[in-house]
């Protein structure tokens, strides 16, 4: 069995469902997951009830998770107050308190509204992690991702802002994302491994394949990958969004969308990306590790690693998840990558 001992995985896309709906996730089950997946930070998106868009609200979860967390989880606060994009939070005042600011799961529908964030978060240092999805467009219509992008590109130039694009799909997300980059425009990205390893011929009605942005197009695919080798893509994260078995139980339409990923992250991208020749593993474990703490700000630990047999096959498995979430496109894929031991400075917050 070869083993190697690699940084720490980063997730700069969680949804941990608590304070709020405990019935699909809490802190400490998903600190587990994520452990169990070999990282030792994430950063928790702020659909939770309440709303951290305050102070108050963000030290309720701040709370829950020095309480709980087996690993470092870095809470986000909302761009606007509930969600509902309108009126801005206070940036300046919460900044030092969360990792970033995120309406995500909901687009900042107003230009005028993501401009004056923008604004705002640049004169305060923040960064704004933004969801893109156009209300007016099915999500199935790429534009209802690129057309956002392109928006906030061009406020982006305006305001100097630090804007980080949450889970490209889509082939022109690729590319006005790589001509902003070239622009000099203050932009960073990721992306997931569904959407870097699934297409629309292996969609199935079944709720684990129900996500936004959705599974896109074998050529949607294969964009992402090249900008994954070319550095447009800086990241790779889960958006690990756990529902329960009863809200994934309504076939394709009518289950809730997301699914769970920080346990199957590593072993499906090092099997179908890596050992199939398509991408470096340095690259890989750049994309997992060390950028998305560059992105964020978020100093490296060496005493953070991950110890990982690269060599003995194994089939996923939902239903030993540490999650409560379970569903996942990649249940019963013979993999390769399984995580053996994850050290958070140097002390084992999981063994296999």
């Amino acid at each position: 069995m070869a083993t190697v001992v690699l940084p720490a995985f980063c997730d700069l896309h969680v949804h941990f469902r608590e304070p709020g709906q405990t019935w699909k996730e809490t802190i400490r089950t998903g600190a587990m997951a994520a452990a169990r997946g070999g990282y030792t930070t994430v950063c928790a998106m702020p659909n939770l009830d309440p709303v951290p868009d305050s102070l108050e609200h963000v030290k309720l979860e701040q709370d829950i998770i020095d309480r709980d967390a087996v690993i470092e989880v870095l809470p986000y606060c909302s761009i606007t107050k509930g969600r509902k994009g309108l009126e801005l939070v206070d940036i300046k005042t919460l900044k030092d308190h969360c990792v970033a600011f995120s309406d995500d799961g909901s687009g900042v529908q107003s230009p005028d509204v993501m401009r004056r964030a923008m604004e705002t978060a640049a004169a305060s240092g923040a960064i704004l992690a933004a969801h893109c999805e156009d209300n007016s467009l099915p999500g199935t219509d790429p534009r209802s991702e690129w057309g956002p992008i392109e928006r906030d590109l061009e406020l982006c130039a305006r305001t100097g802002c630090h804007y980080h694009v949450c889970h490209i799909s889509s082939r022109k997300s690729v590319s006005l994302i790589r001509e902003a980059k070239a622009a000099g425009i203050n932009v960073t990205c990721e992306t997931a491994p569904h959407y870097l390893t699934l297409c629309l011929d292996d969609i199935q009605d079944h709720g684990r394949f129900k996500m936004n942005p959705p599974i896109r197009t074998a050529d949607d695919r294969e964009a992402l990958i090249e900008g994954l080798l070319d550095g447009t893509i800086d990241a790779i994260a889960t958006d690990h969004a756990p529902h329960s078995a009863e809200e994934k139980s309504k076939g394709f339409q009518g289950s809730a969308m997301g699914i769970v990923g920080l346990e199957t992250a590593f072993p499906v991208l090092y099997t179908r990306l890596v050992r199939s020749g398509r991408v470096p593993l340095d690259r890989v474990v750049e994309a997992l590790s060390k950028a998305p703490r560059r992105i964020f700000g978020l100093p490296e630990n060496p005493l953070d690693q991950v110890v990982i047999d690269l060599d003995t096959p194994f089939v996923i498995d939902s239903s030993r998840f540490a999650s409560m979430g379970h569903s996942t496109p990649f249940d019963g894929w013979e993999v390769y990558g399984r995580v053996l031991e994850t050290r958070k400075n140097a002390v084992t917050v999981y063994k296999a």
